[in-house]
């Protein structure tokens, strides 16, 4: 089910065929955490996950994705809002909506990575695991730009 939300002339969205792949693509390729990402893992991404696009006049200015099994478990990931539009709150609002829809009452626990804003997520009670033994993954942050150079080589 399709939610959105308005202020002041911005929206939020969660209507996948309303994401602007071209643009989030363009945004999360300059990213500290997904650079070089292809235009196509974005589309099978934004495809696969419960969106959040940001929009002023119908442009797409900002971006959260949720992979969730909309149950117990969700990864909050690729949240950004664009440079000029930064300042204004929007970060905060495009939490409060994520916060304000129906799946987020039903998740046991809610992950996020960030380098970027811990400031922003610590005032909605997310905290820092830092427990020795207790997280672990598979990093590899250059993922996208290794594929690239493979596909030149060949």
């Amino acid at each position: 089910m399709v939610q959105e939300w308005h202020k002041d002339g911005f929206l939020i969205s969660t209507d996948v065929e309303k994401q602007d792949i071209t643009e989030i693509h363009r945004y999360l390729t300059r990213s500290t955490w997904a650079p070089g990402i292809d235009r196509e893992t974005v589309a099978l991404s934004v495809q696969n996950s419960l969106n959040f696009g940001l929009f002023h006049d119908g442009a797409q200015i900002g971006f959260a994705r949720l992979i969730t099994d909309y149950a117990t478990f969700a990864y909050l990931c690729d949240v950004y809002v664009l440079e000029e539009y930064q300042g204004q709150g929007l970060g905060r609002w495009l939490i409060d909506c994520w916060h304000a829809h129906p799946v987020f009452e039903k998740l046991r626990r809610i992950m996020l990575f960030t380098s970027t804003a811990p400031w922003l997520y610590e005032k909605f009670g997310y905290q820092p695991i830092n427990r020795p033994n207790y997280t672990w993954s598979i990093a590899r942050p250059d993922i996208y730009l290794r594929a690239k150079k493979s596909s030149r080589q060949a």
